[in-house]
């Protein structure tokens, strides 16, 4: 694969940053998520807009500006002759010193685009089985220290109650704020479905993830009621399903936390109907951008 790095493509072996940037240093960067599917990226704007946005918020100015942003995550694609991909753009503040003062960053910001082949996150017979999850004691950062809303490079937060997860024995963990309230999993966001009306908890201490956008959507376009709402542990282990969004995930089942069989021990109806409309409105003009123009590769 060939990688974007600093307006150049080169090998993946050959993308190396310095040892001083302060995205490896210290997390001190941003990134996104992104799909492409039959030669459309799914939702690309949406995803510039939360990168433009997490670059506000840690006041980090991307060197590039947005449309030339967007062609060089295309023009990866392209050269990387792709069509279904998961693609990662990443840019970091640069290389400075040794110490945390981002005045010392004296060049520009670094910006990566990483493409790789994708079908899904998960091998089909766990989307068809469904997930084991536990709770993790790991809370997720609070929006008081910093906001979810940001997509920055450090997810060690997650990463711990991956780490949960993985010693149990588990697929996912589960994260609550540090209220004791349900945030999210440790790279998705989280839905409930009790007595046929969705909840979820509200954008305060996860991210707004643009697949739970697209899934709050597509439910109420299938006359589902939505609940933007705090909720406990209790009422995870009562629901009758439970299933997670996640660009890389697309939508998930889990069918255990904690020990605890969720609904019928099997993924529900609304889980699975939301799964099909997601998939059927990707690789599509409507929600995607082109990567080619008469949509062939060789």
């Amino acid at each position: 694969m060939k990688i974007y790095l600093d307006g150049k493509f080169v090998p993946e072996e050959e993308a190396k940053v310095s040892v001083f940037d302060h995205g490896l240093l210290y997390g001190d960067g941003i990134f996104e998520g992104i799909r492409a599917y039959n030669g459309y990226v799914f939702k690309l704007e949406e995803h510039l807009d939360r990168l433009y946005d997490s670059a506000k918020g840690i006041r980090l100015e991307i060197p590039l500006p947005r449309e030339e942003m967007k062609e060089a995550i295309l023009e990866t694609l392209r050269v990387n002759q792709l069509k279904t991909s998961y693609v990662r753009p990443i840019v970091t503040r640069g290389v400075g010193d040794l110490g945390i003062d981002p005045r010392k960053c004296k060049g520009r910001p670094t910006v990566i685009v990483i493409v790789r082949e994708w079908k899904s996150l998960y091998p089909e017979e766990l989307y068809q089985k469904g997930l084991r999850a536990i709770v993790a004691a790991s809370r997720a950062r609070p929006p008081e220290s910093l906001s979810p809303s940001i997509k920055t490079l450090n997810y060690l937060t997650n990463i711990m109650a991956k780490i949960e997860a993985n010693v149990w024995g588990a697929d996912e963990a589960i994260m609550l704020d540090v209220h004791g309230n349900i945030a999210e999993g440790t790279a998705d966001n989280l839905f409930i479905v009790k007595h046929g009306v969705l909840h979820t908890p509200p954008v305060i201490a996860n991210l707004p993830g643009i697949t739970r956008a697209t899934i709050i959507e597509l439910a109420h376009d299938a006359d589902y009621e939505v609940r933007e709402e705090h909720f406990g542990i209790a009422q995870l282990y009562m629901a009758d399903e439970v299933f997670l969004t996640g660009t890389a995930a697309e939508v998930v089942p889990i069918i255990e936390i904690d020990g605890r069989t969720i609904g019928a021990s099997r993924p529900g109806h609304i889980t699975m109907e939301l799964r099909k409309r997601y998939k059927d409105i990707t690789g599509i003009p409507e929600t995607g951008t082109p990567i080619y123009s008469l949509q062939k590769v060789k």
